[in-house]
């Protein structure tokens, strides 16, 4: 399944643009729009459809090939690896461990949100 991203991303200053779009098709893994053994979009395409460089899409496949998400076939375009979509979902898990919850805990201090608020306000949009 060939999809166009065209209009799906707003880019941000914070981050290198070429890790944007990376993020962008680890998340389609993970949700299922490339599944594992399946070929993605090319980078002339994506790189059309988000209106940069090729290059940038370019960067972005190559790290998405070092982190062995992807792979490629010489000739037929870019494969998502077998077992691609556990690794982003443990990598992503880790991330919001390591990096989401310490904010979240600081920035809930500096409020004075106690965890209890926290949890019942989870339960309530269905955690």
């Amino acid at each position: 399944m060939l999809l166009h991203i065209r209009n799906v991303m707003e880019f941000k200053e914070s981050k290198a643009i070429y890790l944007q779009i990376a993020d962008y098709l680890m998340n389609q893994i993970l949700h299922g729009t490339f599944r594992e053994g399946e070929r993605i979009i090319s980078v002339r395409e994506c790189a059309a459809d988000l209106e940069v460089n090729v290059n940038t899409c370019m960067r972005a496949y190559e790290w998405l090939c070092q982190q062995q998400v992807i792979f490629t076939k010489r000739g037929l375009g870019y494969f998502v690896c077998e077992g691609a979509q556990k690794a982003i979902l443990r990598e992503q898990q880790e991330e919001f461990m390591n990096e989401t919850i310490p904010g979240l805990a600081s920035k809930m201090r500096a409020l004075g949100i106690s965890i209890e608020e926290l949890v019942a306000r989870l339960k309530d949009t269905g955690i």
